[in-house]
């Protein structure tokens, strides 16, 4: 069949990870590198061993190269102007997380793909990823409601706090992460989310007053179902506590346990942030004295794939999407939700009130 070409615009970690994705699958070919440094571009096409035509212009890019598909994974701040341009020239998009900068935003993009037809796939690499797949079916068997704790703080210096500065120059951490858990959260209960709350704190001089680089969200479910999640960036986050993954419910509890993943130093690496190692699934039954019936479980995820691996199998999906014409309503619909949800949080931290849905 023919190859799609593709037009890859950002070069930072998903960037980077994506275009080597695009680079080892055979139904597609890079039409060309975009970003607005040249040194990035340079490094990219380095990395890849190739010699892509290179822009700092997207709008140049897209009417000079004429993609059949663009892949957005620059700063949110960009997303919606470029995922509208890129399916009005006729091209389908995958977009990174968070769809858009703001809920709005969002909701103009699916619009677009519905006008338009083209196929809108957002970058939720934990729907592609074996263990979380399971983890969100385990979670299914434990009863209602469920109560889901969920974290990642992220202790950052050098290159890392200024990538962490540049995305908080458009999106705090709650916003730019929580997409990513909130939607876990939404597949486990498959309930309606009606209430959000959330806090914030500023934890360093060299951000804006108006920006935090610490957050805490708590989200109410129609069936009372409840979760929280929290991110923080920066150099003066702990490395104690950054990666929390439970889920309880009546019938017991099932906890991501990440030794290697979730220990010391490893708040910074892109590859902990997925890595499960084991499921621990724990049965709240008792017997007539008041003893576990069961002792718990333990379910291996040894085989999962890396960082690169997953962004492989994103773009894998897309080629799907894109070759066999897959209905997206779904996939768009519960990207705007978690968007609503993580958005209600910032506001709530804002104004100091409780958001309802």
């Amino acid at each position: 069949m023919k190859k799609i070409r593709v037009l890859c615009v950002g070069a930072g970690n998903m960037g980077t990870s994506h275009a080597r994705a695009y680079y080892a699958l055979e139904g597609f070919e890079i039409c060309g590198i975009v970003t607005r440094s040249e040194a990035s571009r340079a490094a990219l096409n380095a990395d890849l061993g190739a010699d892509y035509t290179e822009f700092g212009d997207f709008y140049k890019a897209l009417a000079e190269t004429k993609p059949d598909a663009v892949a957005i994974s620059t700063y949110p701040d960009t997303h919606a102007e470029f995922a509208k341009a890129a399916m009005d020239a006729g091209a389908d998009v995958f977009i990174e997380k968070p769809l858009a900068e703001t809920v709005t935003e969002a909701e103009e993009i699916v619009a677009k793909a519905h006008a338009t037809g083209r196929k809108v796939v957002i970058g939720y690499i934990l729907r592609h990823h074996p263990s979380w797949v399971k983890f969100i079916e385990v979670a299914q068997t434990l009863g209602k409601p469920l109560v889901m704790r969920m974290n990642l703080n992220q202790q950052s210096s050098g290159e890392s706090w200024l990538t962490h500065k540049n995305l908080m120059s458009s999106i705090s951490p709650v916003v730019d992460c929580g997409v990513h858990y909130v939607d876990v959260m939404c597949q486990m209960t498959r309930s309606k989310p009606v209430r959000v709350s959330g806090i914030g704190a500023r934890l360093s001089d060299e951000l804006p007053a108006d920006k935090i680089n610490y957050g805490h969200l708590q989200v109410t479910f129609e069936d009372g179902s409840v979760g929280w999640y929290e991110a923080g960036w920066g150099p003066m986050m702990s490395e104690t506590a950054f990666f929390v993954k439970d889920v309880v419910g009546p019938k017991g509890c099932v906890t991501i346990s990440a030794k290697d993943a979730g220990g010391e130093g490893a708040s910074a690496d892109v590859d902990a942030h997925t890595k499960t190692e084991a499921l621990r699934l724990h049965h709240s039954q008792l017997d007539a004295e008041g003893n576990f019936v069961k002792e718990d479980d333990w379910i291996t995820t040894e085989d999962e794939p890396d960082h690169d691996g997953l962004c492989l199998r994103e773009q894998e999906y897309f080629l799907k999407a894109i070759r066999e014409d897959l209905d997206l309503s779904d996939h768009m619909a519960d990207a705007i939700n978690s968007m609503r949800i993580v958005a209600a949080a910032d506001e709530s931290f804002r104004t100091g009130k409780t958001i309802e849905l």
